[in-house]
């Protein structure tokens, strides 16, 4: 590898000059300036990431925004957003956003852009997020990975509705018709969307509804809501929006000696890998989310090289059946 006195010979200065020229100061004259960056160009010289942007004008930086700290899905997602980035030559910073406040996202944005990045993958649960967003003046590509309905041509996003309405339509086939749903926080965007699809399917079966109990995703909110349910007799089957809602609920029936399935049916949403595993296996809903990422990092490089893209921007959902669900009795 060239060193910084090997461009300081080819251009005929002294490795300090050459340094001065790394760090842009602002006394060393244009002519010099342009010897040192020929040099630079020429033994391809790359001390460090800085040096390579002042040559190339790009540091090949993917900035990845995420308000979805911790959750099995967009966690996903970045991994493979990661991978598919380092695969074309880029490296990805992720920044998790504390906040869904404008002030915060604004402030967010701001810090990847100073740290040069080519493009933005954006990853937030909230509709609001994507709306500042828009009104920014972003002079970088960027892509959103929903997961919901996509909201243009520069998302991503997976089919949630239409998962929920196949884990609900799977309930009714068993013959239930009493089916509650123990939905995720308000605001997110996936418990919007699998809400709406549980009431579509129960729309479609011509089948009453009964009020949705709110969760924040966690198994210990699974575990609380299963105790407190089977006090209940007013239902058969329970959709829960993620798998460690369902994975909790299970636990809170078993607990408070309700079978699962004999008693209720539980059928879960993500197909987290411990899914398969746990007793009874759980049924859910499968989405590729690191398909999801890949998916995003191809269309923001499309966008980054000026080329066109054939990127799918619906991921569709798949039903796994395992033993957590039975027919009526």
């Amino acid at each position: 590898m060239p060193s910084i006195r090997d461009v300081a010979r080819l251009a005929g200065v002294s490795h300090q000059t050459v340094s001065r020229v790394l760090n842009d100061h602002p006394s060393i004259r244009a002519e010099t300036k342009q010897r040192v960056l020929d040099a630079i160009r020429q033994l391809d010289y790359r001390p460090n990431a800085a040096a390579r942007a002042l040559v190339t004008s790009k540091l090949n930086l993917i900035g990845i925004l995420s308000a979805s700290v911790g959750e099995f899905g967009p966690t996903a997602s970045i991994a493979a957003i990661e991978e598919a980035a380092r695969s074309e030559g880029y490296s990805a910073t992720t920044l998790n956003l504390p906040d869904t406040s404008p002030e915060a996202i604004g402030a967010a944005v701001r810090q990847l852009l100073r740290e040069q990045v080519d493009g933005i993958v954006v990853i937030a649960p909230q509709v609001r997020v994507f709306h500042v967003l828009r009104g920014m003046a972003i002079d970088v590509p960027f892509v959103s990975l929903q997961t919901s309905s996509g909201q243009g041509s520069d998302s991503i996003a997976a089919d949630q509705l239409e998962g929920a309405r196949l884990a609900t339509q799977h309930l009714v086939e068993l013959g239930h018709a009493d089916i509650l749903h123990l939905s995720g926080p308000q605001d997110w965007i996936e418990a919007d969307s699998r809400m709406r699809g549980y009431l579509q399917a129960l729309r479609d079966a011509d089948l009453p509804t009964i009020p949705p109990i709110r969760g924040d995703w966690t198994a210990d909110f699974g575990h609380y809501a299963g105790r407190e349910l089977a006090r209940r007799q007013d239902f058969t089957a329970i959709f829960a929006a993620n798998d460690l809602m369902a994975i909790g609920l299970m636990h809170g029936f078993r607990d408070a000696g309700v079978d699962v399935p004999g008693d209720v049916s539980v059928v879960g949403f993500d197909d987290i890998p411990v899914a398969a595993h746990v007793w009874p296996p759980l049924t859910t809903v499968h989405i590729d989310f690191a398909e999801l990422g890949r998916r995003a990092i191809a269309r923001l490089l499309a966008a980054l090289r000026g080329a066109d893209d054939d990127v799918s921007q619906r991921e569709a959902p798949a039903l796994i059946v395992r033993d957590s669900a039975a027919r009526r009795r």
